[in-house]
């Protein structure tokens, strides 16, 4: 085991894959000789070659398209998108191509494609550099959708989506990529898709987040339990697939919910967590399935977006309102 940053697992991770199979190639902005903007590439076009790790013009529709076709031609390409408030430029090559063209092509073409890309809030970016728009693209059938929270975890759930012979999107945190480091293995390993992680027990209320929102439950866990409130927090690590066993079986047991995302209210990922508990465990809740989230706004400038992103102090106000609930 070795502690290392998320970006230094990501990074251990794309050159373990691109050792291990050759067929394995980088592509997008700036990742070849610059290394990345957070050099999550750094030293792999030197290592590879520029075959293998090039630099791509900024054309978010051409990277994913290009992705499109070195998948149809045997590759293994991982395209990076710079920023995910980008992938907007290829949304049509993302929902109509590569979450599609195995289903069209009925198996002969399956897009082996894995498109990287960073967001999130808590590092002062500008305007489209930190929008959660994940629940945008759950919506594209065939697509799998990736968002790890820890290190240990980015790392294999990486090597899983590179691997995985259907398209994966693989959302990774910028608030995480030097302030979350763990426990890492330097050996080859996989974590599978649909497995959602209990990262802290309790029995009281449910924390259910994904990415960067799972530290800020992990805290707003600590301070309710100095108050007495007992919550278990679950890292979904998958939208999708979805982990709904553990959903259900976390809200039958604490009977208590409350959803933690980074996107805007209205139709995020914490509205399908919210009805898929409601139908698969309604009778064993004790009160109403509340939402943390951004409001329904444009992100806002640096400067007011502590007042956008959610907070310790508003979890533990969601917590302390469910646990009110009759």
């Amino acid at each position: 085991m070795t502690v290392l940053t998320m970006v230094e697992a990501i990074h251990q991770a794309l050159g373990q894959e691109m050792q291990r199979d050759e067929r394995v190639m980088i592509l997008g902005e700036d990742v070849g000789r610059l290394g990345g903007v957070f050099r999550a590439t750094d030293g792999l076009q030197k290592r590879f070659g520029a075959e293998r790790v090039f630099d791509t013009p900024l054309a978010e529709a051409g990277i994913v398209g290009a992705a499109v076709g070195l998948a149809m031609s045997g590759m293994r390409p991982i395209a990076e998108v710079q920023f995910l408030g980008f992938a907007h430029q290829a949304f049509h090559q993302i929902a109509d191509q590569v979450a599609r063209y195995g289903f069209r092509s009925q198996g002969r073409y399956p897009m082996h494609v894995t498109i990287r890309a960073p967001f999130g809030g808590g590092v002062r970016t500008p305007e489209l550099h930190s929008d959660a728009l994940e629940a945008q693209f759950v919506q594209c059938s065939g697509l799998k959708i990736v968002m790890p929270a820890s290190a240990r975890d980015a790392k294999g759930l990486l090597l899983e989506a590179i691997r995985d012979p259907d398209p994966v999107l693989f959302l990774e945190p910028l608030r995480g990529y030097r302030l979350v480091k763990d426990e890492v293995p330097e050996e080859d390993y996989t974590v599978p898709f649909g497995q959602a992680r209990i990262v802290r027990d309790g029995t009281d209320v449910t924390l259910i987040a994904w990415s960067a929102a799972v530290q800020l439950c992990e805290r707003a866990a600590a301070v309710a339990e100095q108050e007495g409130i007992s919550c278990r927090v679950v890292d979904l690590r998958t939208l999708v697939p979805l982990d709904v066993e553990t959903l259900a079986r976390c809200a039958e047991e604490t009977g208590r919910v409350v959803v933690v995302h980074e996107a805007p209210y209205t139709s995020g990922f914490g509205a399908e967590v919210a009805a898929t508990i409601q139908e698969e465990a309604f009778y064993s809740l004790e009160a109403p399935i509340l939402r943390v989230t951004a409001p329904d706004t444009p992100y806002p400038l640096a400067g007011a977006e502590e007042f956008y992103v959610p907070s310790e102090e508003r979890v533990l106000k969601a917590v302390r309102k469910t646990l009110a609930s009759a």
